[in-house]
Formats: C-alpha cells, sequence, structure tokens
C-alpha cells in the first residue's frame, strides 16, 4: 500500500494524514479472512518453503494482468520479497514512527478529541497502531518500491490483494507516487484527496482485474457510489479493531478507498479509459471537495483562500500551536454528521469553499496531566450568507451535543457562546464565513475577531446591579441513532 497521510490528518485528517494505509476496505479484506482473528499477536507459522516460488509466480502473474488492464507498460523488475507477518508488522510499526512527529501525532488526538470525534477516553496511539496492523495482506512501499507478499496466506487468496497493490507499483513506475502525492504538502485537505485517487483508482483497478473473465468493467458498470456507502461498511469477522474503531476513524480509512473509486469511476468514464484516467497525475484534485463532487474537478472549482487569525500576544504565551491547515469538506462533513443525520451533513458540508484550522496545546499543563488542554481556532467559507446562516445552525447543534456541560449560554443570531469546564466556545458567522473558537476566554476571542476585521459580538446581558442575569437555555438535540450493518 502507499502510505496514507494521518488520519484525516483531521482531516483530512486526522488524515488523511501520515499513516500507513492498509487494506482495510472491502472487498480486499475478503482476501484476508484466512488469518487469525488476533493475528498481530499470534504466532503464525508461514507456508512451506516451497510454495514461495507461488507467490513469486502468482505475483508476475497479476502484474502482467495489471499492466495489460491499465495499459501501463512494466519499466523494469520489480523487487519482491516473501516476508512473515511480524515482518510487516515492524515495518508498518517504524513507518509509522517515521512519518509522523510526536507534536503531529498530539495534533490528531487533540482535534479529534476536541471535536467530539474522538472519544475522550480512548488510549488513542495504542488503539491506531493495533488498528493498522489489525489485517495486512501485502504492501507496496514506495522508498524502496519492493512489493512485501505475506507469507501466511496462500497464493491463490492473495491475487485479489496483489492486483490492488500492483496497480501502486505501476502507476509508481510512471508517475513517482509518492512524490506526487506530498506536492500537495504541507495542505493536508489536498493530500489527502491525492491519496484519495492512488487509493481509489487501484481499487477501482482491482475490480477490473475480478471482472475482466466476464468482459466487464468499473467504467461500464453502474454507479459505485449507491454500492460503496462508508456507513454500511465493516471488517469482516477478523477486524475487531476497525469495527470497534469511532465511526470518524473508520470513514477516514475508507474515504480513499470508496469515494477515491468514485471519483476514479467518473474519470475513466469522462477519459474513456485508464489511459485517459493517468491524465489525473498532471491535473490532480484540489481538495476532498472535488473527490466528494467529481463535476467540481471537472469544472476546476478549487478552494479559496482561508487564513486563520493567529492568537493575540496577550494570549500566545500560553499556547503552543502544534499545527495549522486545511481541513476540508470532509472534515466538516465527518464532523457534522457526527452530531446530525447524514442527509442534513452533506447538505450542509456541501457549500463549503475553503478553511484552515490551527490546534493548540497548552504550553504547561499541570504535573500528571496525561494530555493537555486544547484550543482550536477554525474558520470556515461558504458559498453566501444563507448558506453561513444554515452552516450556523449545523455547526451549534455539534457544539451543543459536544458539551453536555454548559454555563452562561448565550445566543443571537448567527452568534453563540458558552462555557465549559474546558474553556470558552464561541461560534459566530458573517456575511460568507464562520469562525468556531473553542478552549479559550472571551477576551481573546474578542481579539481574534478584531484580527479579522469583524465589528465587536454581542455581549452578556446584565441587570441594573451589572450582575448577569440569567442565561438563555438551548435545547439539547438528540443524535440521531446510527445502524452499522454486517
Amino acid at each position: 500500500m502507499t502510505r496514507k497521510r494521518r488520519i484525516g490528518k483531521l482531516l483530512a485528517a486526522l488524515g488523511g494524514a501520515a499513516l500507513v494505509a492498509v487494506c482495510m476496505a472491502w472487498p480486499e479484506v475478503r482476501a484476508q479472512e484466512h488469518a487469525d482473528t488476533k493475528a498481530q499477536q499470534l504466532v503464525v507459522p508461514p507456508l512451506p518453503a516451497q510454495s514461495h516460488a507461488d507467490f513469486l509466480k502468482a505475483a508476475d502473474e497479476v502484474l502482467a494482468q495489471m499492466s495489460e488492464i491499465l495499459q501501463l507498460p512494466q519499466k523494469g523488475e520489480l523487487k519482491k520479497s516473501i516476508r512473515s507477518r511480524e515482518e510487516i508488522r515492524q515495518y508498518v510499526l517504524k513507518d509509522f514512527e517515521k512519518e509522523k512527529e510526536k507534536q503531529e501525532r498530539l495534533a490528531d488526538e487533540l482535534m479529534g478529541k476536541k471535536l467530539g470525534l474522538i472519544p475522550e477516553s480512548l488510549d488513542w496511539e495504542p488503539f491506531l497502531l493495533d488498528l493498522l496492523t489489525e489485517q495486512i495482506a501485502g504492501l507496496y512501499d514506495p522508498d524502496t518500491r519492493e512489493f512485501y507478499i505475506a507469507d501466511w496466506i496462500e497464493p491463490a487468496d492473495q491475487r485479489e490483494v496483489m492486483a490492488h497493490e500492483l496497480t501502486h507499483a505501476l502507476q509508481d513506475e510512471h508517475f513517482s507516487i509518492e512524490k506526487w502525492a506530498d506536492a500537495a504538502k504541507p495542505n493536508d485537505d489536498a493530500e489527502f484527496a491525492r491519496h484519495a485517487v492512488l487509493e481509489g483508482s487501484a481499487f477501482a483497478a482491482m475490480l477490473d482485474w475480478t471482472l475482466r473473465d466476464k468482459g466487464a468493467s468499473v467504467r461500464e458498470s453502474p454507479d459505485l457510489e449507491g454500492l460503496l456507502d462508508p456507513d454500511t461498511m465493516t471488517g469482516g469477522e477478523k477486524a475487531q479493531k476497525f469495527d470497534a474503531a469511532p465511526r470518524f476513524v473508520r470513514d477516514t480509512l475508507l474515504f480513499p478507498y470508496l469515494s477515491g473509486a468514485v471519483f476514479t469511476q467518473a474519470l475513466l468514464r469522462r477519459y474513456e479509459g485508464w489511459p485517459g484516467f493517468n491524465r489525473v497525475f498532471e491535473h490532480p484534485p484540489a481538495s476532498t471537495q472535488q473527490i466528494l463532487h467529481p463535476d467540481l474537478y471537472f469544472r476546476d472549482v478549487k478552494p479559496v483562500k482561508v487564513t486563520a487569525p493567529e492568537l493575540p500576544a496577550s494570549a500566545a504565551p500560553q499556547w503552543k500551536k502544534l499545527e495549522a491547515s486545511v481541513g476540508g469538506e470532509f472534515l466538516v462533513l465527518e464532523w457534522l454528521k457526527e452530531f446530525s443525520g447524514a442527509a442534513r451533513a452533506k447538505e450542509l458540508a456541501s457549500a463549503w469553499t475553503g478553511d484552515e484550522y490551527a490546534i493548540y496545546a497548552e504550553a504547561k499543563p499541570a504535573p500528571g496531566t496525561k494530555l493537555p488542554r486544547s484550543l482550536l481556532v477554525w474558520r470556515i467559507d461558504v458559498d453566501n450568507d444563507e448558506d453561513a446562516a444554515r452552516l450556523f445552525g449545523g455547526i451549534s447543534q455539534a457544539l451543543q451535543m459536544r458539551y453536555e456541560s454548559r454555563t452562561s449560554l448565550l445566543r443571537r443570531p448567527n452568534y453563540f457562546e458558552f462555557q465549559t469546564p474546558q474553556g470558552g466556545v464561541f461560534l459566530r458567522c458573517l456575511g460568507a464565513e464562520c469562525l468556531v473558537v473553542d478552549g479559550t476566554n472571551r477576551a481573546t476571542y474578542d481579539e481574534l475577531t478584531r484580527a479579522m476585521g469583524w465589528p465587536a459580538a454581542p455581549e452578556q446581558p446584565r441587570n441594573t446591579e451589572g450582575d448577569e442575569i440569567a442565561r438563555y437555555v438551548v435545547p439539547v438535540v438528540e443524535r440521531e441513532a446510527c445502524t452499522v450493518l454486517h
């Protein structure tokens, strides 16, 4: 597998962005069902040595088939090696450490927990590593241009996975896929979109491989969007960590495969097959919005540049900025979907035209603190004033449901603030943009908005003695029940 940037990078979150991409998506999982349930914790004897020749032969045959399907000729000999489960697991762990600095990993965790997309109680890194090493059926390493073949799965059962991985190998020969994906940095949303191209095209090519003897193809098949629904996907009987993961984590892992495959199908149809599809490497998608809405890609509708305001000098010493990046339509969609119906979340998130968020950690947390307090500043642009007003409703609902303990509520048209044990929460939409500030005080919020050129926000009402009067009460909206089909 190519590397997938961290889990959403939260983006794209808490991905898109530098995690190792593992074959988590159906139907690749089916090839792994011969593995034990807790495979990464068990010692599984490798297949007999004489089977190694069968592995190499299978890989060569599938590589030739994928070269024909993709119409990408092999340029040289592919490096292949037979690896044990533990060897591949160690590769995943090493790559995880190499791709993600400690500060980046903390930013991912704080961002996910700040938005309520990851439970506060979840021991994040151990869970993530278990999840990423739960099911591995082989991978392609673009650094060494080597295909790692799992020695615990019969060659016949591994061919489907090979079709996916060897698509990466062929694309890498022709387009240097890791360099191509990295060119989007430091925009996490754009980088995540490029990984959706890589994983989605490999997924679609794998489907073409399975359909090759039937005279069918993804290009000529019914729309994949109705068939590949992440809300109904599970990892199968052997994917306990995946099925137990928060919905946002599952969606982030599946997005490059499923939405990427839908995007790939649109390009295959528009450009009349795989040779035409390859023009995407010269004209990459600019955002996850273009992946979610391929028509915007064809129309070259790109995000606007948005800059989140910097913390004022009065507050800056209290905080350490961990990361500033673009969340994209994907992150907005996932956040709203967590606290409202999927249909409403899609409608609201589709108005996104650009954003930037900054996530901060407390500079000097109290001794013994496991996780420092965090501060989020997130500026989001949308199409027009009306969309901003609608987005205000969706975000204010998300914030209410995210924080059950709220005091000092103040709500006015397109303005909402309240206090939590973690600090003040502020939401305002003005014109065609919204600003979310979560984790600081009103004075800092006021300085942030002044830096943006916004007028002063409404003040808490006071009585004649100067004491604040009873706060406005905002009803809590019940979260939509979610059902995952197995």
